[in-house]
């Protein structure tokens, strides 16, 4: 038997074929199949004049014998560094955490807190900007693990219905907190409320000047997978600011191929003219 072989029969085994995760590049999309499990990822720059600032990662891995699925969405603003730097380290961050099997939501929220703090250490070379995130992790096709910060959002559907799985961090909902560590939020007519006046989350990676008014906490959320799960999406808030969560799962209900659907809710965002930066993951049952 070939080493070509050999693969594919390891890949069968682990029902699903894995993709590299899908590069920043306008139009860009990547799918993977499994007998179980499809996902597939697309992007697309916005209208901005700054340089693509989105990053996703949509793979599979062996570890421990147990299959897992990694999917992410990052968001950057003011730069794509820090979304990048994500994009290379935080799963295996989380991955790394010595507790990561016993208690997996407290391994992501570690390695979420682990993993902003190198970023601030690493502030001169990745510069001022930051990144919101969110992650899901699939333990053997049956146990999803939802975490965010930020606006980036998880939303899962079952027998047709949209279920939001991670948390809009708004400036607004947190002002106390907000306050309480010295900072303000703005609320200017005709624009969204800002932490400091300048950024439109609560929550993020990075951004270091804002740091002691910001939180890298993570919401996180565990939903098991039965027979009335259909599919999950990943996306950057380009896609949800112009669609609600159940839109966007009435949009692909009907579509089969997870990246034929993640592209289909990129170009219905598109067509109601999202000007921000988009990134989508999708993941079907079968």
């Amino acid at each position: 038997m070939t080493g070509r072989e050999i693969l594919h029969k390891m890949k069968e085994k682990a029902c699903f074929v894995s993709t590299q995760p899908a590069s920043p590049d306008p139009g860009k999309g990547k799918s993977g199949m499994s007998r179980l499990v499809t996902y597939g990822s697309y992007l697309v720059k916005g209208k901005s004049n700054h340089p693509m600032e989105d990053y996703l990662v949509s793979e599979n891995r062996t570890v421990d014998d147990k299959d897992l699925g990694l999917f992410a969405i990052y968001d950057g603003h003011m730069g794509h560094n820090v979304p990048n730097y994500l994009k290379s380290h935080l799963f295996n961050n989380i991955l790394n955490e010595p507790d990561f099997w016993i208690n997996t939501e407290s391994a992501m929220r570690k390695a979420y807190h682990t993993t902003d703090a190198s970023i601030l250490e690493q502030s001169v070379a990745l510069g001022k900007g930051g990144s919101t995130a969110v992650t899901a992790i699939l333990i053997d096709k049956q146990k999803l693990v939802v975490a965010n910060v930020g606006d980036s959002r998880a939303v899962i559907c079952k027998k047709g219905v949209a279920k939001q799985l991670s948390v809009d961090h708004e400036p607004g909902k947190e002002k106390d907190r907000i306050e309480s560590k010295g900072g303000f939020v703005s609320n200017l007519p005709g624009d969204v409320p800002r932490v400091d006046g300048q950024l439109a989350v609560a929550r993020a990676f990075g951004d270091k000047s804002l740091k002691r008014h910001l939180s890298s906490e993570p919401d996180v959320k565990v939903e098991m997978i039965d027979d009335d799960t259909e599919f999950f999406i990943l996306a950057s808030d380009g896609l949800w600011t112009v669609m609600s969560n159940q839109e966007a799962v009435d949009s692909i209900k009907s579509i089969k191929d997870a990246g034929s659907a993640a592209k289909h809710l990129i170009d219905e965002a598109l067509s109601r003219k999202s000007r921000d930066d988009i990134s989508c993951i999708v993941v079907k049952f079968q």
